[in-house]
């Protein structure tokens, strides 16, 4: 019961890894806002998991909607603990060039932007309180890119350094920031980071991961877990690999 008494959002919740992010912190004894694009999924998962659990539909990528979420947690729970900007999406594999600019700005827009309103709507509640815990999943994409998902690297690098920076601006009013880098995982989004989902495409990727295995929503889940406890009192800033050595 790591997290007994702690409530948390989750974006991107209801499914992949943010879906395990939700399982270990229930678990744990957190009180759980379910956040994603997809409501009924959500509100699915919620009824699953009990009283503690809230669904809450959210475009990530919209302020109006950011901040109906963070009123809703705040009302619902009191206060907030933990915020894991977890929603994301990815291009196809293709050329740089060849990337549309509607894709470029969804990526843009899920991956990047809603990290800044999710800030702006609840660093504020955070500061107030001399406490918080926020972690956003980035990717190895964002320490060692892979071809053809060059605007996808990217948005996972200035998560990285957005992660650093809000570090270190909140550390003196007490709020914790930290990252995850999973490598491709069983999740939703394992065919587009493949190309095609075949089995010769996975023991392509696969041999380049030491361990010899995919992330899994429990492994992001059993990271996040630490990282947003009191155990990890004294670690901000950190980008952590759940990779199998990927990046070694």
């Amino acid at each position: 019961m790591r997290l007994d008494g702690k409530t948390a959002i989750v974006t991107g919740g209801a499914s992949g890894f943010g879906a395990g992010i939700v399982r270990k912190f229930v678990a744990e004894g957190a009180r759980v806002m379910i956040a994603d694009i997809n409501g009924d999924a959500a509100r699915a998962m919620a009824s699953d998991m009990g009283d503690g659990v809230l669904a809450q539909t959210v475009d990530v990528g919209d302020g109006a909607s950011v901040q109906a979420m963070a009123d809703a947690a705040l009302s619902a729970f009191g206060g907030l603990d933990i915020l894991v900007n977890n929603a994301g999406v990815t291009h196809l594999p293709t050329p740089m060039e060849e990337v549309s600019e509607d894709e470029f700005d969804r990526v843009v827009r899920v991956n990047m932007k809603s990290v800044y309103l999710t800030a702006r709507a609840l660093v504020p509640h955070m500061k107030s309180r001399g406490t918080g815990a926020i972690l956003n999943i980035a990717s190895t994409a964002g320490v060692s890119p892979r071809p053809r998902l060059n605007w996808y690297n990217a948005s996972k690098g200035w998560m990285i350094t957005a992660t650093r920076t809000m570090a270190v601006e909140l550390a003196p009013d007490g709020v914790r920031v930290n990252a995850l880098n999973p490598v491709a995982g069983e999740t939703p989004l394992l065919k587009s980071f493949l190309g095609e989902d075949t089995p010769e495409m996975r023991a392509k990727f696969l041999a380049t991961i030491p361990l010899g295995r995919f992330s899994q929503p429990e492994d992001l889940g059993n990271a996040a877990c630490f990282l947003c406890s009191d155990e990890a009192s004294m670690i901000t800033g950190v980008a952590m690999e759940v990779d199998g050595g990927r990046c070694i």
